[in-house]
C-alpha cells in the first residue's frame, strides 16, 4: 500500500541530521550503498507520489538502464540480457536492501564490451564501403533486438559505421564540387583579386603546402577520407567515454532508480549538482574559461567575456593547458590526458586567488601565464531588454532565458529583481507597452516567479501548491505597489516550462496580459527541491555524496487547474517549428497526472484595455499572414522528415533522396529572408558598458538582428498597439518598492 508522508518530516530530517534529534542514522563504508540507503530514504519520506518498489517498478528501472547505457544496441549480445534477466523483477528488492550486485554486473560487462566495440568499429573501418550495394539502415534503435553473434555484432556495427561515412562521403563530394568550381574562378583573377582573397583560399589554390592545396579526388579516395572521418569522431567520442569513471556510470543506476518516480527527481552528482547551481545563479569563481578535451590535451574553446582571463588579455582560445599550479605551492599538476572535470578542479578557485597554467600556444611555444580568479558572470543566464519603435510608440521588449537566483542567499540577484530593473529602465525611455518573452525559458525558482507576478498586479494569489497529504498553500503577491501596471504580452512557446508556466498562467487568470506563442506549453505543474545527501550523513568519510532533485508537490493555477501534462494554452496560437512534434511534459516517462482543486480568491484585473476585441484582431492576423501559413507548412514537413526511419545506404538513392529534401526546403528558404521594419536599440547603461566590452556589443546586435526578424515578436507589438489605454501609463516606480 502507497504510504503518505509529511514532506516536513524529511525537512527536520535534513535540518537536525547532525544533531541527536532522530535515531535514523546512515553509515556505509561502501559508497554505492550509501548513496542507494539515503536515495531511497528520500523517495519513501519526501516524494509528493511515493510509488511502491514492487516487480513492476524493478522491470521499469531495469528497462530505462539498459536504454541508457546501450541505446544503440551495440554493446550488449543476447546472452548478456538473457543473464541480466534474472534481476528483472529483484531490483526492488536489491534497491531496499542497498545490494548493488546487478549495477557491478552490468557495468563490468558493458566495459568489457565497450573495449570490444574499439576494436569492432576499427576492424569495420579498415574495409571500404561498397555505395552500389542495395541496402538500408533503420534508426528506430527502440524496436531494434539485441545480436546473438559476433557476427552479427560486425554487421550491425558496419550498417552504422556505412550511415555515417555515406553523409561524409557526400558531404566531401559537394565540397569538390564547388571547390573546383571556385579553382576555375580563381585562375582568371588579377593579381589585386588574389590578393584580395582570405588566406584560407591562397593556401587552397596557390599554395606549396601540398597537404593544403586543393586537389581533385577520385571516388575512391573520398570514399577512404569519409572513413576516415569517422574514424577519428569515433576516436574522439570514446576519448569522452574512458573519461567517465565508475561512479559516473553508478549516477545513471541510481537516475534510472529516481526517474521511475517521476521525469524530475533527479540525483546530481558533485559535478552535475556544480553545474546546477551554476546554471541557476548565472555565476561561479575561476577564469572564466570553457574548456573542452581533445584527444588527450585540454584545450581553451571560449572565453567568458568580462572574465579575468578575457580581462588580462593573455589566454588565447586555441591554447592548450599542459600543467596547472597553485599560487602557494611549487609543483605544477600535469593534466595531459587527465579528465577534464579533473583539470577544471584545479583550475577553479577561490576569488583573489591566482593560478598559473602551462600552456602551449597556437605557435608552438611553451609559456606559464598567471591567471587572477574571480566570480565570472555568465551574463547568457541573465534577463536583458531593448526598446522598439512603432507607429511613433516606443515598446519594451524583455527577454528572460530562466528564473534564476542565489541557493544560497535569494536576496543576491535574482530573476525578478533584474526584471523590476529592467522596468524600471525601459520606463525611464517612455516605454507604453512590455513584451516578456518567456521562449524556451526551462523555469527555475518558484519564489522568483511569486515576486515577478507581484510587479504586474496589485496584490493577491499567484500560485497554489499541495504536498500530499496537506491542505493546499496559496502562495501570494502582499505588495499593493505595481512595477508596471501598462498593457503586457508574455511570449512562450513548447520549451515554456515550470516558473515560467506559473507566471504566464498568473498573468492570464488575472486578465492582466495576452499570451501568444505555442498551443500549449512545457506541461510541468511539480516543483521540485534540491536536498544535499551530505547533511544527512553524520562523519561522512565517502567525500561528496551529491544531491537528489526531489518532486515535492503539485502547483495549481490560481483558477483551480493545473498546467501538468495540459501546460498554458495561449490566447493566440501561432505556429512554429515544433507544432506538430511530440514535445513537453506528456511525452515523457512516468509523468504524474493532471487533477484540479478548488479554485483561489483573486479578483481579475481592472481592464483597461479590450482584452477580447484585442485577441480576436490578433488571432485574424494570425490566419492571413502569410510566413505564418509557411512556417505551418515548415513545421509538416519537419515532422516529416523526422519521422523517417529508414535511409538507402546505397549511395545514388542516398542523394536522390536528399536532392530531394533539398528541392523540398527551397519552399522555406523565404522564411529566414523575413524581416520586419523594427528596429532594436540597447538600453543607455548597456551601451556604456558597450564601450568597454566589444563582445556585448556584438551580443546585443545579433540579439537585435534575430529580434528584427521574428514574427512572434512583430505579433506581440502588434498586440501592444492594439490595446486600448483608459488612462495614463505610470513612467515613475510606485512609492511602494518590492523587494
Amino acid at each position: 500500500m502507497k504510504r503518505k508522508y509529511n514532506i516536513l518530516l524529511l525537512t527536520l530530517l535534513l535540518a537536525f541530521a547532525s544533531c541527536s534529534f532522530t535515531s535514523k542514522t546512515f553509515e556505509n563504508d561502501d559508497r554505492d550503498k550509501l548513496l542507494v540507503q539515503l536515495i531511497t530514504f528520500v523517495l519513501e519520506q519526501g516524494h509528493f507520489d511515493a510509488k511502491d518498489m514492487n516487480d513492476t517498478f524493478s522491470e521499469g528501472v531495469f528497462e530505462h538502464y539498459l536504454d541508457q547505457i546501450d541505446p544503440f544496441r551495440r554493446y550488449f549480445y543476447q546472452s548478456d540480457i538473457k543473464e541480466f534477466e534474472k534481476y528483472k523483477t529483484e531490483l526492488d528488492d536489491q534497491i531496499m536492501a542497498y545490494d548493488v550486485a546487478f549495477f557491478n554486473l552490468t557495468h563490468k560487462r558493458l566495459q568489457e564490451r565497450m573495449t570490444e566495440s574499439k576494436e569492432i568499429y576499427k576492424e569495420v573501418l579498415s574495409e571500404p564501403f561498397d555505395y552500389s550495394k542495395n541496402e538500408t539502415f533503420k534508426t528506430d534503435y527502440e524496436n531494434v533486438e539485441y545480436v546473438g553473434s559476433r557476427k552479427e555484432m560486425l554487421e550491425r556495427w558496419r550498417k552504422q559505421l556505412k550511415f555515417s561515412a555515406i553523409a561524409n562521403y557526400h558531404d566531401l563530394g559537394l565540397k569538390q564540387r564547388d571547390e573546383g568550381k571556385r579553382e576555375k574562378e580563381v585562375k582568371n583573377f588579377s593579381d589585386e583579386e588574389i590578393h584580395a582573397l582570405t588566406i584560407v583560399e591562397k593556401e587552397r589554390f596557390f599554395g606549396e603546402d601540398q597537404e593544403k592545396r586543393f586537389v581533385v579526388k577520385s571516388d575512391s579516395e573520398l570514399e577512404e577520407e569519409a572513413r576516415d572521418v569517422t574514424l577519428r569522431s569515433l576516436d574522439e567520442l570514446y576519448g569522452f567515454i574512458d573519461e567517465r569513471e565508475r561512479k559516473d556510470w553508478f549516477s545513471v543506476y541510481l537516475n534510472a532508480i529516481v526517474t521511475e518516480f517521476d521525469p524530475h527527481t533527479f540525483y546530481f552528482a558533485p559535478k552535475a549538482k556544480e553545474d546546477f547551481d551554476v546554471r541557476m545563479s548565472g555565476k561561479y569563481e575561476g577564469i572564466g574559461a570553457r574548456l573542452q578535451r581533445k584527444k588527450d590535451h585540454i584545450t581553451i574553446i571560449e572565453l567568458i567575456s568580462g572574465g579575468s582571463a578575457w580581462r588580462q588579455n593573455k589566454l588565447e582560445v586555441g591554447d592548450v593547458i599542459l600543467k596547472v599550479r597553485q599560487e602557494d605551492e611549487e609543483e605544477a599538476i600535469n593534466v595531459v590526458g587527465m579528465p577534464t572535470d579533473d583539470a577544471v578542479k584545479y583550475i577553479k578557485g577561490p576569488k583573489g586567488t591566482k593560478v598559473i597554467l602551462t600552456l602551449k600556444k597556437m605557435d608552438g611555444s611553451i609559456v606559464d601565464l598567471s591567471i587572477p580568479r574571480d566570480i565570472i558572470v555568465l551574463e547568457e543566464t541573465y534577463a536583458k531588454s531593448s526598446t522598439v519603435k512603432k507607429e511613433d510608440k516606443t515598446f519594451g521588449v524583455i527577454n528572460l532565458p530562466g528564473f534564476y537566483a542565489n541557493f544560497e542567499d535569494y536576496g543576491k540577484r535574482n530573476a525578478a529583481t533584474d526584471i523590476k530593473k529592467e522596468i524600471e529602465r525601459l520606463k525611464a525611455e517612455g516605454m507604453e507597452g512590455l513584451v516578456l518573452d518567456l521562449r524556451n525559458n526551462g523555469g527555475g525558482f518558484l519564489q522568483t516567479a511569486v515576486d515577478m507576478a507581484g510587479l504586474f498586479i496589485k496584490e493577491g494569489p499567484v500560485v497554489q501548491v499541495r504536498t500530499t497529504g496537506e491542505p493546499r498553500e496559496v502562495l501570494k503577491d502582499k505588495d499593493r505597489s505595481i512595477i508596471w501596471d501598462g498593457p503586457l504580452v508574455i511570449l512562450v512557446n513548447e520549451f515554456s516550462a515550470s516558473a515560467s508556466e506559473i507566471m504566464a498562467a498568473a498573468m492570464q487568470d488575472y486578465k492582466r496580459a495576452i499570451v501568444i506563442g505555442s498551443k500549449q506549453t512545457f506541461g510541468k505543474g511539480t516543483v521540485q527541491r534540491v536536498l544535499d545527501l551530505n547533511q544527512m550523513v553524520r562523519k561522512n568519510t565517502n567525500g561528496d555524496l551529491g544531491a537528489l532533485k526531489l518532486t515535492i508537490q503539485k502547483y495549481y493555477r490560481i483558477n483551480g487547474g493545473s498546467v501538468q501534462l495540459e501546460g498554458v494554452k495561449s490566447d493566440v496560437v501561432v505556429p512554429d517549428n515544433y507544432s506538430y512534434i511530440d514535445i513537453g511534459e506528456k511525452n515523457q516517462d512516468n509523468p504524474l497526472p493532471w487533477d484540479k482543486i478548488e479554485p483561489a480568491q483573486y479578483k481579475i484585473w481592472d481592464s483597461y484595455f479590450d482584452y477580447d476585441t484585442t485577441i480576436k484582431k490578433s488571432q485574424e492576423r494570425m490566419q492571413q499572414s502569410e510566413q505564418l501559413t509557411l512556417v505551418d507548412e515548415n513545421a509538416k514537413w519537419v515532422k516529416k522528415i523526422r519521422d523517417r526511419n529508414e535511409f538507402s545506404l546505397k549511395y545514388d538513392d542516398y542523394k536522390a533522396q536528399l536532392e530531394l529534401n533539398d528541392n523540398e526546403a527551397k519552399r522555406f528558404e523565404k522564411l529566414s529572408d523575413y524581416k520586419t521594419d523594427l528596429t532594436f536599440k540597447s538600453l543607455p547603461y548597456e551601451i556604456t558598458l558597450m564601450k568597454q566590452d566589444s563582445t556585448l556589443k556584438m551580443k546585443r546586435d545579433r540579439w537585435h538582428e534575430s529580434l528584427s526578424k521574428d514574427v512572434y515578436i512583430e505579433e506581440a507589438l502588434n498586440v501592444l498597439n492594439d490595446l486600448k489605454m483608459s488612462y495614463a501609463v505610470k513612467t515613475k516606480v510606485a512609492a511602494t518598492v518590492k523587494n
